[in-house]
């Protein structure tokens, strides 16, 4: 059942208001471990999609740049310069610790984690609790996600991970089981949820220390043959751990966590078909995974470029940014970020030329687009858009498409059977983009975040290109609007040319996911 909502002229604006305000008046319960109930992202959706009934479609906010870079005209020299793969900087990949993986003869107990967030925290999360595993001498039980009360997604580790890759890989390094024995299956999420529990462990500190652990988790595990470690996210440090603790993680990261079968197979294929557009028909195909070019034919293989836009209805509203939708946009960003926040937006005391100018606002598919016509990508590039929900739709991605008609993504490029599988599940389709950005030719992200900040490590491990924006630069280019093309080119490509992914040493308290050198490398 539709329901549609109408407003006469004059009762227009104060409709509109009630039903912005409708989501702040929807209960607004919480889980016991203190998730927001999916029912109050529910009325914000509902917020959202009506308020961009009222839109037009988004106007350009760089006109004089956007014209001349539809206009741009690229050399071979620049384009082959753009393709070339990073240099060797004499770094190696190296996550295996140098003492000989050993176990001692008993463990001490049973360590539970739950991990919320997205993919790539929970990535992060799932790196750490092997670690505390092993700080404790402890068996680890697989990981447990929670439902993203966001995305609303219920994939378990198992969905997401191959699970026996998982175990067999740290086989020498910890002890793991996919569900506790039969004398701790009282412990669940459910049991910890409805009281305090002494097994659980609700006070592990941001950036914990391997003495916090063993001071205070052990004795638990100790008495109890069990503790329950929640929140978990980011709870062990990344300073002043024995090298074997990081090179474990680093083992976890890029060796154990491998993705299930069907999202590799349907990765490989979404590659595929962008090297081999002639070959492209899973838009169209019945077939699950059609038989595939030979991907070893490297002499036919055309290059590709990652895009992970991060423009979505959250990012927009936590930046207290302008981006250029109205005062409709104004206003549901405003009253989105009121329920969300309550408020605590600090980006909002600032005006939106000084967050541009610092850098502190995502930028917008024009923008983006803009930044690779003038690194020089032009418009026979083939470009895969790497994102869940983009904030406006089609309408606000139409010019980025102008720019980059050769636009792909993943219902573009595969069937609808293809993505059955996946459909629906936030975890599994981030899964398959990062799996294809893993194995494009040069992966850029229009904002920093977790998954830009997963990947920038994962392919600064395998010596892959990945440019990094430089936002204060563009926030002050696109404020200057006299800009002509060739000084926003100039300033663009001289901006940028030492943040193509090039080896950058960890400082401390930076996390080795995103930094991996010199915890998870070594100099060759």
């Amino acid at each position: 059942m539709v329901v549609q909502f109408q407003f006469s002229p004059r009762g227009g604006a104060l409709g509109a208001l009630l039903l912005l305000l409708l989501p702040v008046f929807l209960p607004t319960l919480f889980s016991p471990l203190g998730h927001a109930s999916p029912s109050m992202y529910s009325g914000l959706d509902v917020m959202t999609k009506s308020t961009f009934q009222e839109w037009n479609v988004p106007k350009s906010k760089h006109l004089r740049l956007l014209k001349s870079a539809l206009q741009r005209q690229t050399s071979e020299g620049e384009l082959s310069d753009l393709w070339t793969p990073l240099a060797n900087e004499s770094w190696k990949p190296c996550a295996e610790s140098s003492i000989a993986p050993s176990l001692p003869e008993n463990s001490e107990g049973f360590i539970q984690v739950f991990l919320d967030g997205g993919l790539n925290q929970q990535r992060m999360g799932i790196c750490d609790a092997v670690a505390v595993a092993k700080i404790l001498n402890a068996t680890l039980v697989i990981p447990y996600l929670e439902v993203n009360p966001v995305w609303r997604d219920s994939s378990s580790f198992m969905d997401i991970f191959d699970v026996d890759h998982f175990i067999n890989v740290l086989k020498d390094d910890i002890r793991i089981v996919k569900e506790l024995p039969s004398d701790f299956s009282w412990s669940t999420r459910e049991y910890y949820a409805t009281a305090i529990r002494a097994t659980r462990v609700k006070t592990a500190p941001v950036h914990a220390s391997a003495n916090w652990y063993l001071e205070n988790v052990l004795p638990l595990v100790q008495s109890y043959g069990i503790a329950a470690i929640a929140p978990f996210s980011h709870r062990l440090t990344f300073d002043n751990l024995p090298m074997d603790i990081q090179r474990l993680r680093c083992k976890v990261n890029f060796q154990a966590l491998e993705f299930v079968p069907h999202i590799r197979a349907l990765g490989d294929a979404l590659v595929s078909r962008l090297r081999y557009p002639s070959s492209k028909s899973g838009g169209a195909s019945s077939n699950y995974l059609q038989e595939m070019p030979n991907v070893n034919d490297k002499q036919g293989a055309g290059k590709f470029v990652v895009l992970h836009l991060r423009f979505d209805k959250d990012m927009a509203a936590h930046s207290a940014c302008d981006f250029g939708g109205g005062k409709a946009e104004k206003l549901a960003l405003a009253k989105y970020r009121q329920v969300i926040w309550q408020g605590r937006v600090l980006n909002s005391q600032f005006t939106d030329e000084e967050l541009r100018s610092q850098g502190r606002c995502p930028l917008t598919p024009e923008e983006i687009g803009l930044l690779l016509a003038a690194l020089g990508f032009d418009n026979n590039t083939r470009l895969y858009l790497a994102s869940h929900k983009v904030y406006g739709g089609e309408a606000r991605i139409a010019t980025l498409r102008k720019v980059f008609p050769l636009m792909e993504d993943k219902k573009s490029l595969a069937s609808s059977e293809e993505r059955a599988q996946i459909k629906g599940k936030a975890s599994l389709l981030a899964a398959v983009d990062y799996y294809v950005s893993m194995h494009s030719d040069i992966f850029i992200s229009a904002s920093p975040g977790n998954m830009h900040n997963a990947l920038v490590g994962h392919r600064t491990y395998e010596n892959l290109k990945t440019i990094r924006p430089s936002m204060p630069l563009l926030g002050q280019l696109f404020l200057n609007k006299t800009l002509s093309w060739s000084e926003f080119q100039q300033s663009v490509v001289k901006g940028h040319e030492n943040r193509q992914g090039q080896i950058r040493i960890r400082k401390p308290k930076q996390s080795i996911y995103t930094y991996p050198a010199p915890d998870c490398m070594c100099q060759a």
